[in-house]
């Protein structure tokens, strides 16, 4: 069987993501690959590490679970349309809101968490 996508990279939400990121440059020494308001793009050894903003985002209560962990996964994919396709077929379910979908698909695993399928960046 052929990979429907290949991991991409793990994705935080954050009220201010140019902060978090350079939290996460500092501490992983991480090269920064795209950088705006809206999101920071970090690589390191083998791994794409992304933190969007989210305006309501709230802090997860760990160890409670009022509000949870929160992050997903971005999967690389070389055409949308095809990788949501099969996608489906193996289970996933397209979510109702689609911010973005000529850039990226958010899709619901079996357990109802969400993940992308995006083409990756600069491609």
């Amino acid at each position: 069987m052929t990979a429907i996508a290949r991991f991409g990279a793990i994705a935080l939400d954050s009220r201010d993501p140019r902060r978090l990121g350079q939290f996460y440059r500092a501490l992983l020494d991480f090269e920064v690959r795209f950088e705006s308001d809206e999101l920071i793009a970090l690589q390191g050894a083998g791994v794409l590490l992304t933190i969007e903003r989210v305006e309501d985002h709230r802090a997860p209560d760990w160890p409670g679970n009022e509000v949870p962990k929160q992050m997903h996964l971005d999967l690389f994919v070389a055409d949308l349309d095809i990788a949501e396709r099969r996608a489906i077929e193996v289970g996933a379910v397209k979510a109702d809101f689609q911010p973005s979908p000529d850039r990226w698909r958010v899709l619901l695993d079996p357990s109802g968490h969400p993940f992308c399928l995006t083409v990756p960046p600069g491609a």
